[in-house]
């Protein structure tokens, strides 16, 4: 939002005298200096967009009727839904990498990727299609350096356990397992902290969330976490209840 400064103009009256042409100058008496405003260099806050908890999105994918749209972080529909696909507000390294540089603004974290009638788009945060995917548009994403994993699922009598894939020899001592083997299965999802993963890990015919050191994140009452990039991309959940109906939950557990 803009910045709206409020300027008071001071108008000083003149007489002009036809014979002689010369002007006089009334005193000015008497006037209060007004304070202009200037601006703080911090953007104002969109109160359509209230920030909640600082780690989530302002913008959350939602499903409602069998078609996807965007929520804020307070549960009220942003933009509504008529999507059969929507992703988290996230860079486009395609569209990043255009070879017509207009397009590349498009690529940035500003826009949300969806798809309508087989048709992909980016939108912008009001929900407004600013971008229809072609594929000539599209360039080649550039090759970063892959972050190699600290840790991986080992399995040991038929369960899942975590060790640390550098210090891991022997199996049968138990202090190098980071989790001894007691899940039923274990998925290190991927995220930008190697050395703090969220694993999905299930027991009792459950799903939850678990650390590297075994703590429970998200306690086993889901009967499906989806092994996608919702933890990298906004650092929440897609989880089921019932196996059919998906939405996201945060680290907290609260749902969305």
């Amino acid at each position: 939002m803009k910045n709206v400064v409020s300027i008071l103009g001071v108008f000083i009256s003149i007489s002009v005298f036809s014979q002689t042409k010369t002007v006089k100058k009334l005193p000015v008496k008497n006037i209060e200096k007004t304070a202009v405003a200037q601006p703080s260099g911090k953007p104002e806050a969109n109160p359509d967009l209230p920030v909640l908890n600082k780690e989530l999105p302002l913008l959350i994918p939602k499903k409602k009727n069998g078609n996807f749209g965007y929520i804020n972080q307070k549960g009220k529909f942003m933009i509504q839904p008529e999507y059969h696909i929507a992703v988290f507000f996230y860079e486009d390294c395609n569209l990043l990498n255009s070879p017509d540089e207009k397009l590349r603004k498009f690529g940035t974290a500003d826009y949300a990727t969806v798809e309508k009638n087989e048709i992909s788009y980016r939108i912008d945060q009001k929900g407004k299609r600013v971008y229809r995917y072609r594929q000539a548009d599209l360039g080649k994403c550039i090759h970063k350096d892959y972050v190699q994993q600290l840790f991986q699922a080992y399995t040991m009598n038929g369960f899942f356990g975590l060790v640390e894939k550098s210090t891991f020899k022997d199996p049968q001592d138990y202090r190098q397992f980071k989790i001894y083997p007691q899940y039923e299965y274990l998925f290190i999802m991927e995220g930008d902290d190697v050395a703090n993963p969220m694993i999905i890990a299930s027991g009792n015919n459950a799903f939850g969330v678990v650390d590297v050191n075994g703590n429970v994140i998200i306690p086993f009452e889901y009967a499906d976490i989806k092994r996608n990039f919702s933890w990298k991309l906004g650092r929440m959940f897609e989880v089921s209840k019932d196996g059919k109906n998906y939405f996201y939950i945060d680290q907290r557990n609260k749902a969305y």
